[in-house]
């Protein structure tokens, strides 16, 4: 192991060794004798002052150096390259690199983006998205944002522990978080989902994770002071991926919704922007349904005629139809809106008496009945529970009438009431939309995008606790880059002097610390059973946290107030209404009118809304605001923690948002505040990538086929624990990557690996060549594989092959043989029949050739006279026959054609005469003649065979007929097999 710690030794030699582990200067003197220690103090002195004074001289010098060499500041893509690493050398370089469109910039471990206040098409095209995607080592290219998704992308792939990642986005408000999330879960849409399989499944995905982002930005989005599309929430959006990396699905986690902004926009602000949308993109109709009209000003729509790039009513609406939202709940979403509009012209007119509600003012009447139509609930209810509240004493309830500002108070907690719920429903619903089923996704790709820090003229408790989750994700960053990495390289043995770095923990303690902090009070506040007093509230907090040092008030100030020293600047907090906020309550009484609503998505918005509310009385728990807050930021960091962070840090480089417009104090000032510089040091001396020996092993222990990573999933294996052998197995694959490098200098491998008690310290550059080598490897490893596979394959297709043609060949011998038998049996079966019937004839002839004259002679004289009409016609009367034979015309030819010399009587007139005459000609046909006597008794011989008077029967059970050809008889002139058969018994 010491060894691999001598090979791979730790480069940092730059940085200073005066500073010790807690962060405080030790001397660098040795202690000299007791009786000459007073005679060198002076000296000593003099020389820390003169060493102080040449370090100053020595570092503005180089600063000056460094700042001369303008022409070359835009060429820096790493803030890590900068020497010296200052915030005047890394503003001067962020300026130069602004000046020339250049807005991403390497601080180390994060992305520095810079927002050009202007469209940058070309910049984030679907050609740059592919280039970075199928770079062999995107981190050799320009710094883009696309270099940070490509990374947590392969991280997922590589199996990196821990497996899921997360990108946090921060920044100021108007710095481009919200612009940046977009293109990273474009970017993740595009990239994750390249693939053949369930193309359609994947297309329907990708644009339902896209088109999520119009509708929450819609709804969650409004112009500030600071930016024009401001997000009045926070949302943590899940990307899920398969086994195959793919995009299945997603999931969205939101974060306090700015419900207030719905009744009360600061000076110069505006509404959410769908509220816009719809009075600058409803047609005709829709107005009419949504109690509309063009001319109508509406007091909760400020800066109406302001026209932003967000004001785009039909994107919105073709997002929702993507998203699945089916025309009827578009029209009841939309409906309640125009109600809640409506409403915010509704004003109240003190009552004549003071036991009377108070009574509503100029219009105000016709808005309410508007109101209620639009959201569909009884008017004078509506009315009744705007004005009048239900106290409940005992057991029964009091009315009791409401004051103006109490009326105003109880409308507009109607308003946020509503956008509250019905915002809450557009996630579930976007939720149940994309989001896959646990079993099809197995890791996810966090996007995080909050509100920025704000800092306003008059700040509540809405920027207190947005103010609060930017602190927590300062303190993420701060334990896990500036804190954690520093630990563990002293722990794991690398020499190194701690980084000092702002911690901003005692702000935290402030907000959300116990026994006592900002929160705790404020809740405790809001328990007890009594009217808020915010001078009250203001003295129990000096009390409780004067001694925190980021706490702090202004004497001589009229307003209760107290002020926080956040990490990127003071901001002071207005008590006055904080508590009612912290409280959050909704009458019971709105919610009853509420759930009889007729609108079935109101209804179910408020189903079962009065449970809260039940309870007794007293000291009931009340859920505060803050606490919901807390307890879901908690929940979101445990996410983020278990996950492995990439941080993107927008800057904002003016505060008026003028395209191309660069404000030196603006930048600075958010620089020194997200610690840039301490984390450009930090990553310029230290190693991003930090895998334990086994991970390492498991994953890159192919590349030299040790055995030790084949036991990796061994349990309980004695050299699993044995650090120092797996330390050698590490060296090994390191030196065989790093040899096949043979540029790379040793300083470059010292600088670029090192290995410490337990764990590997890669950079990114060292990570890339150990993914190709290792894909080399398994693509070595899948050949070698494939051909033993396709040699087995090919062995067991020849076989196969061989054992066909022997099945087929017995089969065909045994079909041949069983053939060849049934034409020898049916051969021999013909043979005999013919043979027996042959023998007959033969039989028959010789007896008659023995008695022919005879025959003939006894006959002469018994046989009658031939009839004249016979003999007319040239037919013969066969020997003692009583009749002739008779023979029709279509066997003629057959009948002539079968015996070279025979003599027959024929019977036929008309066409079958003529027919039979012209059969008669000595015509050659075949290889025979035919040879018609008209009378052959002239020659003594009537016929040499008789007709046979029997039949010939051959019991068989298949005809033979089929082989009757095949008997062998070579003479040609005459008629064989079938034919001669049908001859002869004719």
């Amino acid at each position: 192991m010491a060894n691999v710690k001598q090979k791979f030794l730790f480069r940092n030699k730059d940085v200073s060794t005066v500073n010790s582990s807690d962060g405080t200067f030790r001397s660098l003197e040795k202690p000299g004798r007791p009786n000459r220690q007073k005679e060198k103090v002076n000296g000593l002195k003099d020389k820390a002052q003169g060493l102080g004074k040449s370090l100053n001289d020595s570092l503005e010098g180089d600063i000056r150096d460094f700042l001369i060499n303008e022409a070359e500041l835009h060429t820096y893509d790493d803030l890590t390259k900068v020497n010296p690493v200052t915030p005047s050398t890394v503003l001067k370089c962020l300026q130069a690199r602004y000046s020339a469109k250049v807005f991403y910039t390497h601080a180390g471990c994060t992305l520095v983006a810079l927002n050009p206040f202007q469209p940058i098409p070309h910049l984030y095209s679907l050609d740059v998205m592919k280039e970075y995607h199928s770079a062999p080592q995107p981190q050799e290219f320009k710094p883009h944002i696309f270099i940070v998704a490509e990374e947590a992308y392969r991280n997922v792939q590589g199996q990196v522990e821990p497996i899921n990642q997360s990108l946090v986005v921060s920044g100021e408000s108007g710095a481009g978080k919200t612009w940046t999330s977009r293109c990273l879960m474009k970017y993740y849409a595009t990239v994750a989902t390249s693939s053949q399989k369930c193309q359609n499944t994947v297309q329907k995905i990708e644009r339902r994770v896209l088109d999520s982002n119009p509708v929450m930005e819609a709804f969650g989005n409004a112009c500030t002071l600071r930016n024009s599309n401001s997000s009045r929430f926070g949302k943590y959006i899940q990307l899920q991926l398969n086994g195959s990396q793919l995009l299945v699905g997603a999931s969205v986690h939101t974060y306090l919704l700015e419900k207030t902004r719905v009744a009360f926009q600061a000076p110069n602000e505006r509404n959410f922007h769908i509220f816009y949308q719809m009075m600058k993109g409803a047609t005709e109709n829709q107005r009419l349904e949504w109690m509309l009209p063009l001319e109508q000003d509406f007091a909760w729509l400020p800066h109406a005629e302001k026209t932003l790039e967000e004001d785009c009513f039909q994107e919105t609406v073709d997002a929702m139809i993507n998203l699945g939202i089916d025309e009827g709940k578009r029209a009841q979403i939309f409906r309640i809106l125009a109600g809640l509009l409506q409403l915010g012209n509704v004003d109240f007119s003190p009552a004549s008496e003071e036991a009377q509600p108070c009574d509503l003012d100029g219009h105000s009447k016709g808005f309410l009945q508007k109101t209620a139509a639009l959201l569909q609930v009884p008017l004078d209810e509506l009315q009744l529970c705007l004005t009048v509240r239900t106290l409940r004493a005992g057991k029964q309830n009091v009315l009791k009438p409401c004051s103006q500002l109490e009326c105003g108070v109880r409308r507009d907690c109607l308003a946020k009431a509503i956008y509250a719920q019905l915002f809450d429903w557009l996630v579930t619903f976007i939720n149940n939309s994309m989001c896959a089923d646990t079993s099809m996704w197995c890791n996810f790709i966090g996007l995080l995008d909050v509100y920025g820090f704000e800092c306003f003229l008059l700040n509540n408790l809405e920027q207190l606790c947005i103010n609060y989750a930017n602190e927590k994700l300062q303190q993420h960053f701060v334990a896990h880059y500036l804190q954690a990495q520093q630990e563990e390289y002293v722990t794991e043995g690398l020499q190194w002097s701690f980084i000092r770095y702002q911690d901003n923990q005692g702000c935290l303690d402030l907000i959300e610390g116990s026994p006592s902090s900002i929160f705790s009070l404020l809740n405790e506040e809001c328990r007890l059973n009594r009217a808020s007093d915010a001078k009250q509230f203001r003295v129990r907090l000096e009390k409780e946290l004067s001694d925190n040092a980021n706490f702090s008030w202004d004497k001589f100030s009229k307003d209760p107030h107290f002020t926080v020293a956040h990490y990127a600047g003071k901001v002071s907090y207005q008590i006055e209404g904080m508590m009612e906020k912290n409280k959050d309550p909704v009458p019971p009484e709105l919610i009853s009118v509420l759930q009889k609503s007729q609108d079935s998505l109101l209804h179910s918005l408020f189903a079962d809304g009065d449970r809260e509310s039940e309870g007794s009385r007293g000291h009931s728990k009340v859920i505060t605001v803050v606490s919901k807050f807390k307890n879901s930021l908690e929940s979101l960091m445990k996410i983020l923690h278990s996950t492995t962070p990439h941080y993107t840090r927008c800057i904002k480089p003016n505060p008026d948002c003028r395209p191309l417009t660069f404000k030196k104090e603006e930048v600075i000032a958010q620089l020194e505040a997200c610690g840039i510089v301490e984390t450009i040091n930090i990553s310029a001396a230290g190693f991003p990538i930090r895998i334990p020996y086994g991970s390492f092993l498991q994953r890159y222990g192919l590349i030299t086929n040790n055995r030790l990573a084949a036991q990796m999933n061994r349990e309980n294996s004695p050299e699993m624990s044995d650090q120092a052998v797996l330390g050698s197995a590490v060296e090994d694959v390191l030196n065989v990557v790093l040899k096949r490098h043979s540029t790379l200098s040793p300083d470059d491998n010292n600088n670029m690996v090192h290995c410490g008690r337990t764990k590997v310290f890669l950079t990114h550059s060292l990570l890339e060549m150990l993914e190709e080598h290792r894909n080399r490897a398994r693509s070595q490893k899948a050949f070698s594989i494939q051909c033993c596979w396709r040699r087995y394959q090919q062995r067991q297709r020849n076989l196969r092959t061989q054992a066909a043609t022997r099945i087929q060949a017995g089969v065909r011998s045994w079909w041949v043989r069983r053939k060849i038998k049934k034409w020898h049996k049916a051969a021999s079966v013909i043979q005999t029949k013919w043979r027996r019937w042959r023998a007959w004839m033969d039989a028959l002839a010789e007896a008659e050739l023995d008695d022919a004259e005879d025959f003939m002679e006894e006959e002469s004289s018994v046989l009658p006279k031939l009839d004249p009409l016979l003999r007319e016609r040239g037919s013969v009367q066969l020997s003692s026959i009583q009749e002739p034979v008779m023979v029709k015309a279509w066997p003629i030819g057959l009948a002539i054609a079968s015996a070279p010399s025979i003599t027959v009587s024929l019977t036929a007139s008309g066409f079958q005469r003529i027919m039979s005459m012209m059969a008669c000609l000595k015509i050659p046909f075949r290889h025979g003649e035919y040879k018609v006597e008209t009378n052959q008794f002239d020659q003594g011989v009537a016929s040499i065979r008789a007709q046979p008077r029997g039949s010939i029967k051959m019991h068989l059970q298949r005809s033979p007929l089929l082989y009757a050809d095949r008997h062998p008889v070579h003479n040609t002139d005459v008629v064989t097999g079938f034919n001669q058969i049908l001859l002869e018994r004719t």
